[in-house]
């Protein structure tokens, strides 16, 4: 686009839809930039559903994962350089005039960064609305997830695992190694409390306590890739945009309130 092209497009009031991911390893199987693909795929396959409502911004390639860093082919932001980055990118649209900003994740380690970047936004810029949601928190990926899943649950999946081997498989099949997949979940410890699963359910509300990730993965993956077809990522994938089509959809309706002091 150019810029008055974007010039018109603020006029129209569309929301901003920033994908957010990271360059890292995902196992045996997948590429390195599987988050990045994912997530900018659901993103813009939202946008053609629903061109008059979002503008889909160039991704934020990297992000936060230094717990990664033992494996090869993972580019780490320190957590406080991403925050200001996203944060920045954030104030550059909410400046130029955009009123609703919606950071779109995917990658599990960027979640609390990403919601401190909306609220300091948000601070910065009163009259903007920011928000960040990753794109398996949308319920109907939970609800497809929970329907079509092999693997055990929770654990099977959570990275380079059954979802998101799945939903590569659904956009690029011929980049995915699926001879290469292999179950790798047994070296972290589940209990109750402590367990891993973008999706899953499992004995009490999650409490995230994020190791070194060669100390619980022996390949790089958590999860069971294994399990993965092409027709369960269809599945996801659709679900995905449906969900997040319906968020923008409640989003692009909700209003705000101004600020009141109670300073004497």
């Amino acid at each position: 686009m150019t810029w008055p092209e974007i010039k018109e497009v603020i006029k129209e009031e569309r929301i901003a839809v920033v994908p957010v991911a990271i360059i890292e390893e995902h196992g045996y199987h997948l590429p390195v930039d599987t988050d990045l693909v994912l997530v900018t795929e659901v993103c813009i396959r939202t946008g053609r559903k629903i061109p008059g409502d979002i503008v889909v911004i160039p991704p934020v390639n990297h992000g936060y994962a230094p717990h990664q860093m033992d494996f090869p082919g993972v580019i780490s932001i320190s957590g406080e350089t991403f925050t200001r980055y996203v944060t920045d990118v954030c104030t550059s649209l909410a400046h130029q005039g955009f009123k609703k900003i919606l950071l779109v994740n995917g990658h599990g380690s960027n979640v609390s960064f990403l919601q401190i970047a909306a609220r300091a936004t948000i601070l910065e810029y009163p009259e903007v609305m920011c928000v960040a949601i990753s794109y398996w928190d949308l319920q109907p990926v939970v609800d497809t997830a929970a329907r079509i899943r092999e693997s055990r649950n929770p654990g099977g999946m959570n990275h380079a695992c059954e979802l998101e081997t799945s939903m590569y498989l659904s956009i690029r099949e011929d980049l995915v190694q699926m001879d290469k997949a292999v179950r790798d979940l047994d070296r972290f410890t589940v209990s109750k409390y402590f367990w891993l699963d973008l999706v899953g359910q499992g004995e009490g509300r999650p409490v995230l306590m994020i190791p070194y990730w060669s100390s619980i993965s022996e390949t790089g993956t958590l999860g069971d890739p294994t399990t993965a077809t092409k027709e369960k990522g269809r599945q996801l994938l659709a679900a995905a945009v449906e969900g997040l089509t319906e968020f923008i959809g409640i989003f692009k309706h909700r209003t705000s309130r101004s600020r009141v002091s109670h300073l004497p």
